[in-house]
């Protein structure tokens, strides 16, 4: 028998163990034994009948409850066995709580001490009521979607007539008192953030490594249309997707399996612990990686997820909404959906890690990619991209400092042009004609921009570029009439993309 997270051995008795007592108390219960060594074998114990008096007495005395302690021997050898229930109410000793994870023992501090006295009494995060909040924080058409998504799903029947008031008092999420639930704000609220700084979701591309962020993007909102906005966001500017023909036929597929994107986006959002920092989604060359605070449950391992298991939920209210919108099912069915779909698209089986006080999920790509025919050439100029990444933070500055730092590293950017999309420096002098022999025209250098700083908007160039957005505006007509960029998305959420010339 070998230690394991409800099974503890200990050669001596020291005081110091009564931690280990309190975190089987607060999690499943477990056994101490004391008398056996690492492996679980008797190496017996001194005065061991005055320890049986004495530790009872000071389990009592330290935790305030009784453990049922017994004298056992092994041939010659005695050893002491202590067993602890589970306990409905939180355990601490002066005044520290401490729980199992494996085979260990640790304290309990922070947010993860908060949920589970909140559990301990009852309650979720979620299910408190938020006391400053009104009516006047939901947003109706966040609520108007969900009532669309359910109807589709048909969870939640009769809603169409329903005001804010009473669909918020279907869903449980306005109580009786005429309060709204922490669970409302984060679902439904127009602006989360007022009350709960970090419900916020940030993306970020990576070059070679970590320390290589090529561009990010932060999305902020309630849940409900977060989802949407995040999925759009990965789909448009991070993940590219192949084009192929099956005859006249246009066909494109994902990078990755989209229902694998979307339940890892849903699990991390469902999951998390809102106290913590912010869902991290990290989009490299090979792989992507999903990173939500909050461990797994008690009783749970990362092989568990693999296999069909229970539900057991961080955020029921937020879950329970989620369900009935259709996002997510209510088995517990969402890893092993990401699972599956990854080995249907022939894709590395994905690895789950518990660590950092959170959870991260990993999707890799397919070890034989072939070529990709698209667009905007996924990592072309990662490097590249990554010099250029500090001029957003910089567009205060002087724009004469801007556009020199602009040309003078413009020959790297014009050999990718030439080399991933057929942009040749002719073609371009051909249509926007040549300023100086030292400097691009201002068409070009926008051109250059929305190649090094994906995303950026034109308010952005027309700093970095000392003229008005209306001049902006000018130079990426005259971009898009010769064919050089495309836009992708709408006028809000949307972006422009260099084109690859035939």
């Amino acid at each position: 028998m070998k230690e394991q997270h409800n099974i503890e051995f200990k050669q001596k008795w020291h005081d110091d163990y009564l931690k280990t007592i309190v975190a089987f108390s607060n999690t499943h219960g477990g056994v101490l034994y004391v008398g056996k060594n690492d492996d679980g074998n008797v190496v017996g114990l001194e005065e061991s009948k005055k320890l049986l008096e004495s530790i009872p007495q000071k389990i009592q005395n330290s935790l305030g409850f009784l453990c049922e302690v017994n004298l056992l021997s092994e041939g010659d050898l005695s050893f002491i066995e202590i067993i602890a229930s589970a306990s409905e109410i939180p355990i601490s000793l002066r005044g520290r709580y401490y729980y199992r994870s494996g085979s260990t023992t640790k304290e309990m501090v922070g947010a993860q001490l908060n949920e589970f006295l909140l559990k301990k009494s009852g309650k979720t995060w979620d299910s408190i009521e938020e006391p400053k909040a009104t009516l006047d924080h939901i947003s109706t058409n966040a609520l108007v979607a969900f009532k669309e998504d359910a109807k589709q799903i048909a969870r939640i029947p009769n809603t169409d007539k329903l005001t804010d008031k009473e669909l918020l008092e279907k869903l449980r999420l306005y109580t009786i008192d005429g309060s709204l639930t922490r669970a409302a704000i984060v679902l439904f609220g127009k602006d989360p953030n007022i009350f709960y700084p970090n419900l916020k979701i940030k993306v970020g591309r990576f070059g070679k490594n970590d320390a290589t962020l090529v561009h990010e993007d932060v999305i902020e909102g309630n849940l409900i249309e977060a989802i949407a906005k995040t999925i759009s966001v990965l789909e448009t500017k991070y993940l590219i997707r192949k084009i192929s023909y099956q005859g006249v036929d246009r066909i494109e597929t994902g990078e990755y399996p989209s229902i694998a994107i979307r339940e890892s986006l849903l699990n991390a959002l469902v999951h998390r612990n809102y106290f913590n920092p912010m869902v991290h989604i990290s989009v490299y060359n090979h792989k992507i990686v999903f990173y939500n605070q909050g461990n797994l449950p008690n009783g749970f391992s990362v092989l568990s997820l693999k296999e069909k298991h229970a539900s057991v939920l961080k955020n029921p209210m937020i879950a329970d909404i989620c369900h009935k919108a259709g996002y997510i099912e209510s088995w517990g069915t969402g890893t092993l959906k990401i699972f599956n779909s990854c080995k249907e698209a022939q894709l590395p089986e994905p690895v789950f890690e518990e660590k950092d006080g959170g959870v991260y999920v990993t999707i890799f790509k397919s070890n034989q990619e072939g070529t990709q025919d698209s667009n905007q050439e996924g990592n072309a100029g990662d490097d590249v991209k990554q010099k250029f990444s500090s001029l957003l933070d910089n567009i205060h500055a002087e724009s004469s400092q801007n556009i020199t730092f602009l040309n003078k590293y413009s020959s790297e950017v014009l050999k990718i042009f030439q080399e991933s999309f057929h942009i040749t420096s002719e073609k371009l002098q051909e249509s926007f004609g040549k300023a100086s022999e030292k400097q691009l025209p201002n068409t070009v250098l926008t051109l250059i921009l929305v190649f090094v700083v994906p995303g950026i908007k034109a308010e952005e160039m027309g700093a970095i570029l000392g003229v008005s957005d209306r001049t902006i505006q000018s130079y990426l007509k005259k971009l898009k009439e010769n064919n050089f960029i495309n836009r992708v998305g709408g006028r809000k959420e949307g972006f422009w993309e260099v084109k690859k010339q035939k």
